[in-house]
């Protein structure tokens, strides 16, 4: 954002010192650092490829909480007053507190820090209870499971309720085509040259047959990303969250977003890619 003038700021501190924080903005200290390190490419998480990955910090969140509350980790009112938070996050009511660029630190910290900074500033306003982004908000978390978690959850959203429905329309509206063709005649080419005759609707087929045969794939791939690696925590030994943390935290996952995940089975795979 190019703040002018006039804009007012308050003072934020971290372990790195003082830094000025837009007055009214909800993210603090680390991601204001983010803001001003990172000015690459003007490509927000929100824009130009759509919010899913924000709803899924939302999501993210919301069930870390839920987690930590059932196994006694967090306080009762501190684990409600984030979850609040987090469905606010999680709805698209707070986008405009995303500002960071995609490019940026190679385990995504900085935009788990904004997640984590956002939503224990709403919680702390709405329930007058002192909520802190790192001890309450990300706890059981890494920004190494974090992001490659919000990664599953964003591609099996977008999967499910944008690309397979597109998909299908595709495939109903070629295959319709290719029976209203049915008969008509045309030069089938091959190396870009005329070669031999082909029914226009035998083309088509052939489309039809690839975009369905994709579509088994993206099911197969959707299926192996809904392991998720939440629960890995730094370097997939689960370091600083309890045993039944990743366990819990996919089936309130599940609840929250009817997508059916679970816990990853090797922590150490999940962390290291999402292939």
């Amino acid at each position: 954002p190019n703040y002018g003038a006039n804009m007012k700021y308050r003072i934020e501190k971290d372990t790195m010192g003082e830094v000025n924080v837009p007055h009214d903005a909800l993210w603090g200290a680390q991601t204001q650092r983010a803001l001003e390190n990172f000015k690459i490419s003007g490509i927000k998480f929100a824009f130009p490829f759509g919010r899913s990955f924000i709803e899924a910090l939302g999501v993210i969140k919301f069930a870390a909480a839920a987690s930590n509350q059932k196994l006694k980790l967090l306080d009762s009112r501190k684990a409600m007053a984030i979850k609040a938070a987090s469905k606010e996050v999680l709805s698209g009511k707070h986008d405009i507190q995303f500002p960071l660029d995609v490019f940026q630190t190679g385990s995504g910290t900085s935009t788990n820090m904004n997640a984590n900074e956002v939503i224990a500033n709403l919680a702390t306003k709405k329930s007058r209870i002192k909520i802190n982004a790192n001890d309450h908000v990300n706890m059981s978390q890494s920004s190494n499971d974090v992001i490659p978690t919000a990664i599953c959850i964003s591609a099996l959203l977008d999967t499910q309720r944008l690309l397979l429905p597109s998909l299908d329309n595709l495939i109903e509206v070629i295959d319709k085509k290719a029976l209203s063709l049915k008969g008509q005649v045309k030069t089938g080419r091959t190396h870009l040259m005329d070669a031999m005759p082909i029914d226009f609707s035998q083309e088509l087929s052939g489309w039809s047959a690839q975009l369905k045969a994709v579509e088994k794939s993206i099911v197969s791939a959707s299926k192996e990303i809904a392991y998720l690696p939440q629960g890995g925590t730094a370097i997939g030994t689960g370091v600083n969250a309890h045993k039944d943390f990743g366990k819990l935290f996919a089936a309130e996952v599940s609840k929250l977003t009817k997508l059916n995940v679970k816990t990853s089975t090797n922590y150490f795979k999940s962390l290291s890619a999402q292939d």
